[in-house]
């Protein structure tokens, strides 16, 4: 996804090669991580798709089956490999995402410590903030799970730009290795106001901490202790609403004030100036939007706060 080495870099201007780690996206609810080999196939409802055959396309290609069905094969990118990777814990998805890295203010070039690795959702985001000077150093108390994310980072090419460590920040803090030199800190934790003073001493002056919980007795403790040495302290929660938009049939016995989406429409429809067969002036259609019918709700507040310069 993004490396050091130019040679290896996953983009859109190069082919995709033997070995690559590809999305394979059948529709906007239905993608998967695949690697590459081109001796394997890939068998699902539209048919077998040869991985030879994808060798030599650049990301963004469509590819047909042995039976005519098609599929595309996008480039991992962080906001895809969200929507596909193994869900080891509860993940960050975009929407908190984009806030995290926008509040922390991280650029090229930063230096940030995360605790809480988990499936490693946030990092992949993170990775690509910093690149290519940059540098993550992610922590999780759980062994297995630090192995699996540190794995999956080799897979999409991020392991220049992330060091996955097993600590128990709560417990024992960040090595004191990061003192003084950290841009921002992330925490995900049960207790994050445990590991604030920690943070406090890794960050650089006037840095920037942002803690994750999912509820608001733990914002409350977390900015009770941040209150001593930290200023500018915000808690938002992110809620998204997707909208759908498509052509659909006005409801004529509700003028212009309502409005139907009735059935999909055909490929083949009449246009609604167009008089039926029978004379009679078809039902007009319309592009209308409404709010889809499941939303994501409640995911966890995030907490900013900027370090307090010295006088």
């Amino acid at each position: 996804m993004l490396s050091v080495d130019a040679e290896k870099r996953i983009s859109f201007k190069r082919c995709i090669r033997d070995g690559d780690l590809v999305i394979v996206y059948e529709r906007h609810d239905n993608m998967k991580a695949v690697k590459v080999c081109e001796s394997s196939t890939l068998q699902n409802r539209f048919g077998v798709f040869k991985h030879s055959d994808w060798i030599g396309k650049p990301f963004g290609s469509k590819v047909l089956s042995n039976k005519g069905g098609f599929v595309f094969l996008l480039a991992p990118t962080p906001e895809l490999w969200t929507l596909v990777l193994s869900h080891r814990t509860q993940i960050l998805y975009v929407a908190d995402i984009s806030l995290v890295i926008m509040y922390l203010e991280i650029i090229p070039g930063c230096l940030v410590l995360e605790s809480g690795t988990g499936s490693g959702s946030l990092t992949t985001s993170l990775a690509r903030a910093v690149a290519p000077n940059g540098h993550v150093y992610t922590f999780d108390f759980h062994e297995q799970r630090a192995a699996s994310a540190r794995e999956d980072f080799e897979k999409t090419g991020l392991s220049s730009l992330v060091i996955v460590g097993v600590r128990d920040i709560q417990g024992e803090g960040f090595p004191e290795e990061f003192s003084g030199l950290a841009d921002s800190v992330f925490l995900d934790l049960p207790q994050p106001w445990l590991a604030i003073p920690s943070a406090e001493k890794m960050l650089k002056q006037d840095g920037i901490l942002c803690s994750f919980s999912p509820c608001i007795e733990q914002v409350q403790r977390s900015s009770e202790t941040l209150r001593s040495n930290f200023t500018d302290i915000r808690t938002f929660e992110v809620l998204l609403r997707t909208y759908e938009v498509r052509e659909g049939k006005m409801d004529c016995s509700q003028g212009n004030e309502g409005g139907s989406f009735g059935p999909r429409p055909g490929k083949r429809r009449q246009r609604s100036c167009e008089v039926s067969n029978e004379g009679e002036i078809p039902t007009p259609t319309t592009v209308m939007a409404r709010p889809a019918a499941e939303a994501r709700g409640h995911t966890g507040y995030l907490t900013f706060a900027r370090l307090k310069c010295l006088p």
